[in-house]
């Protein structure tokens, strides 16, 4: 669905709610002529209170309307579909490179993703998965890593199912190893909660067992699961037990250069403050860590998609410029997180609505392709 006109989605899904043409120009208080038009895209259906007004009458979220990113400054990654087809091949690839070389472009390639460089990602990805399909005597670390790669990628793109598939080959990939499983439960956690399914999340988390005692990037998508359930002392307490994690944890652990440590877990708490729905909280603990430092050495796709949380944060506090300033932020941070995310583009689209828009939104508007 990557790259599909607006228009094209808004027919699929008045076909999938059973509307005719007319019956969703008399709920919409449109022509039929008006309703064709959009979706042949002879008309633009480009401001958000507009695609608002349509997503309510189809019962979909607007993002979902607005899932094809725009970039007239970047383009558009447009390699999924090659992701897509690797995913789709489970025989053994072949591989003429050594173990060590191919560990070097595993983590090139998992670099690359946590500099929020998505489009080279993508670009990687299809050789990569092949190539550790068909190593040898590697062990199965090498692919686990690399299809926790193509998930994280897959899931910040809005293609959710598809990397919960990424994840799934992940954990078999594992072989029982419970490093290596934690990392790949974690990875089905993300992808879950992001296709909605928050209460599945948290079963498949929770259920890894004592590996989620000891990894906490593990802990925190459990605890934001929960969240997401609206199980607030749940995440709270899995939340504890991750600074707990956190706390033992040396600079120089793999769970630091993955994004993972004290200052993660204080993010972790803002985020689930965002799901229980208590945004004045969410908020207040935000403001707090933005007066430390720890935070500005995660990874910068993990600060800029912390940023946007926080934007929704503001937004339903109705702080727009509080909202503005975070997601300005956040392209300043890693452009591609918020000019290639659909959620991204929710959160600009509601700012830009503000009159007058905070500075610097009304550009980022134009960028992602909404306009008020």
């Amino acid at each position: 669905m990557t790259g599909e006109p607006i228009g094209r989605r808004v027919a699929r899904w008045r076909v999938r709610r059973r509307l005719t043409q007319q019956m969703l120009a008399d709920r919409l208080g449109r022509s039929k002529s008006w309703v064709d038009k959009v979706e042949r895209g002879v008309r633009r259906l480009d401001r958000y209170p507009v695609i608002q007004e349509v997503a309510d009458v189809l019962r979909v979220e607007p993002s979902v309307l607005l899932a094809a990113p725009v970039l007239p400054a970047t383009g558009a990654p447009d390699g999924v579909d090659a992701v897509r087809a690797a995913l789709a091949t489970y025989h053994d690839g072949q591989c003429t490179r050594s173990s060590a070389e191919l560990r070097r472009q595993v983590t090139y390639a998992w670099m690359t993703y946590q500099h929020a460089h998505y489009a080279q990602t993508l670009r990687l990805l299809p050789g990569l998965l092949d190539a550790v399909r068909g190593v040898r005597g590697a062990g199965p670390e090498l692919l686990v890593q690399a299809y926790r790669v193509a998930s994280s990628v897959l899931v910040k793109l809005g293609e959710a199912d598809l990397g919960w598939l990424a994840a799934d080959r992940a954990v078999a990939g594992a072989t029982g190893d419970p490093s290596l499983t934690a990392t790949a439960v974690a990875s089905v956690g993300e992808a879950l909660r992001a296709s909605g399914r928050d209460r599945l999340a948290l079963t498949v988390t929770v259920a890894a067992g004592p590996v989620a005692e000891t990894y906490g990037p593990l802990l925190i998508q459990a605890a934001l699961a929960a969240a997401g359930c609206g199980e607030c002392r749940r995440a709270d307490e899995l939340l504890d037990r991750a600074a707990d994690v956190a706390a033992r944890r040396t600079a120089g652990d793999e769970s630091q250069r993955a994004g993972f440590g004290p200052a993660a877990v204080e993010l972790a708490r803002v985020v689930a403050a965002v799901e229980f729905g208590d945004a004045v909280e969410a908020v207040h603990r935000h403001e707090q860590v933005l007066r430390g430092e720890a935070w500005r050495r995660l990874p910068v796709e993990f600060r800029a998609a912390y940023l946007l949380d926080a934007a929704r944060a503001y937004l339903r506090v109705g702080d727009v410029r509080g909202a503005g300033r975070a997601v300005v932020e956040a392209d300043r941070v890693a452009p591609a997180e918020v000019r290639l995310r659909p959620v991204a583009r929710t959160v600009v689209a509601e700012i830009a609505r503000a009159h007058p828009a905070p500075a610097g939104v009304a550009r980022l508007a134009t960028l992602v392709g909404v306009t008020r």
